[in-house]
């Protein structure tokens, strides 16, 4: 194993609403809430019941998003069932990108790849 100087350990994301974007990132993903209730200002932590993705923290802030994400996941799934959820299309699949890439109900950005 090689030493570095830094490992992932969570992913963060940024939310007006951090409550309602937490469930609506479980609805999509099928994590669940972990931990207790830390109040209605604190981050909510979501965790996939499988342990195969990772841990997402999101984390209320004070300001709308305002312009591209620098950084965004990928996921595999389904976007038809992504836009009845509330997910927004913001460019579909052609012929120079090979996924469809949407916006979750406050505008962050993630690229959804169908099934093998």
């Amino acid at each position: 194993m090689t030493d570095s100087p830094a490992r992932f350990l969570d992913l963060c994301l940024d939310a007006r609403d951090q409550q309602a974007l937490a469930d609506w990132w479980c609805a999509a993903m099928g994590y669940q809430r972990h931990g207790e209730d830390r109040g209605p200002d604190e981050p909510v932590l979501i965790v996939d019941p499988s342990g195969a993705g990772p841990n997402i923290w999101v984390n209320r802030v004070p300001e709308p998003r305002t312009v591209k994400n620098r950084m965004h996941h990928d996921v595999t799934g389904d976007t038809e069932a992504l836009l009845t959820l509330g997910a927004t299309l913001l460019r579909r699949k052609d012929d120079e990108v090979h996924w469809d890439v949407l916006a979750d109900p406050e505008g962050n950005e993630f690229c959804v790849f169908a099934p093998d």
